[in-house]
């Protein structure tokens, strides 16, 4: 019985979809010097998951590469910036993806997190795909407004899945990443 359950449990994840998400990239503001810069790297190579972060001065950018076979939390990464004393102004996930549906304001569980994808077209991810996370934080407080405006469900203003989630096979009160491709 237990092997039919795993093999079952397997079936349907392969034709849900499969992704695993490899690096993130985000953008710091408030950086006005090499030790600001210095300051926020040093803080996200301490996130245990972290590998490596490589930083763009210029672009105050930093690409941050996952170890592998590890669950990313990104909140941890944005919690490092701000530990820091600076703030995410930008901030994108790419990972490989194997024949995702996505569509407007549909919410899937993509490598263990929930997402909640704000403005596509009926599309079939495949291959490294890209990212953006629009939650309130991970972004200017402008391009928040701009992104939330884009949907009418409640979750984009918490951050945790609520009503509007349910539909989808959700749990109430789970963190949601709200993103876009």
């Amino acid at each position: 019985m237990k092997k039919t359950l795993m093999l079952v449990v397997a079936v349907v994840i392969y034709m849900c979809g499969y992704s695993q998400f490899s690096k993130a990239t985000l953008q710091a503001s408030g950086l006005t010097c090499s030790m600001c810069s210095k300051a926020v790297k040093v803080a996200l190579e301490k996130v245990p998951f972290v590998q490596e972060v490589k930083v763009n001065i210029k672009s105050q950018e930093y690409t941050i590469l996952f170890k592998e076979n590890n669950n990313a939390d990104f909140d941890a990464l944005k919690k490092a910036v701000e530990d820091a004393g600076f703030s995410v102004a930008s901030f994108k996930i790419t990972g490989n993806f194997s024949d995702v549906s996505i569509q407007k304001d549909k919410h899937l569980e993509l490598d263990g997190k929930n997402f909640h994808f704000i403005s596509s077209g009926d599309k079939v991810l495949n291959g490294m795909q890209t990212l953006t996370i629009v939650d309130k934080d991970f972004l200017s407080a402008k391009d928040f407004k701009k992104y939330s405006a884009a949907t009418k469900m409640e979750c984009i203003k918490t951050g945790k899945t609520g009503n509007c989630c349910l539909k989808d096979g959700m749990h109430s009160e789970e963190r949601v990443y709200h993103v876009i491709i």
